[in-house]
């Protein structure tokens, strides 16, 4: 964990503008956690019968012994190739679900749209907070982000797989924050943890009663990626079953080099 202050340390007046900009950042993204439920798919609503399946997102070719792989990690933690390769492919039982707001269903978005990107997370955020958070992205440098969303095959659940790139500092930073942010609220419920990734970590809304859908995030540092995971299922959410999910694409990113 990077960019930490012990509880005694007095803060600076006018912190670094790079950890202005993490904190900022680190809390918007746990203001759109605590939002989950506000303009997700409400599934028996929008598909009572499910929707026409899209084909399957093709899975990365296997690298033969003489050409080198087209997408992976190094050892270094830093990864190559396509976001799209570097998301899980669908997954058996699911197909790809529906777009996950402005970002399609199963898009990767380079410099030149990282704009809209960006439009969509301060969507989330109150208006007079904007043009802070939008300072604060600006001084990140993202240089690209990718999506995946699946639907489960009988319509109890969606999910959507994002990944975002940039460099491992701000990365681990974002990590850190974010989670102290979500174990200092009371507004979520600790999820199961992720096998083989202690750093990972779900959380879950609250539930009222009578509630029908319920919501997990789960979010992890890998390298050079922010990686997320968003579920809206209807309740009894199989918490251990999707957990699964997020465990598969860390899997995939690990290093010193992705696997299938």
């Amino acid at each position: 964990m990077t960019g930490t202050e012990s509880a005694g340390t007095a803060v600076p007046v006018r912190p670094p503008r790079g950890a202005r900009a993490a904190k900022a950042v680190a809390a918007v993204l746990a203001a759109a956690l605590a939002g989950v439920g506000i303009g997700e798919v409400v599934i028996r609503v929008h598909y009572p019968d499910g929707p026409p399946a899209p084909a399957a997102a093709a899975a990365a070719p296997a690298p033969s012994a003489s050409a080198p792989a087209p997408w992976g990690a190094k050892s270094n933690g830093n990864h190559f190739g396509s976001l799209r390769d570097l998301l899980l492919p669908v997954p058996d039982g699911y197909r790809l679900g529906p777009d996950y707001k402005g970002l399609g269903n199963d898009d990767e978005l380079g410099a030149a749209d990282l704009e809209r990107a960006q439009e969509e997370l301060l969507s989330e955020m109150p208006e007079k907070y904007r043009g802070q958070l939008k300072d604060a992205l600006g001084s990140l440098h993202f240089t690209g982000i990718g999506v995946r969303s699946l639907a489960q095959n009988d319509n109890r659940l969606t999910a959507v797989l994002k990944l975002t790139r940039f460099n491992q500092q701000t990365v681990s930073e974002q990590n850190a924050l974010f989670g102290s942010l979500v174990d200092d609220s009371d507004l979520f419920r600790r999820g199961p943890g992720v096998p083989n990734h202690p750093d990972a970590r779900c959380v879950l809304p609250t539930l009222d009663p009578g509630d029908r859908l319920d919501y997990l995030t789960c979010y992890s540092a890998e390298g050079d990626l922010l990686v997320q995971m968003r579920v809206s299922g209807v309740v009894p959410l199989d918490q251990n079953r999707v957990v699964d999910l997020f465990r598969q694409q860390l899997d995939r990113l690990a290093r010193p080099g992705a696997s299938a």
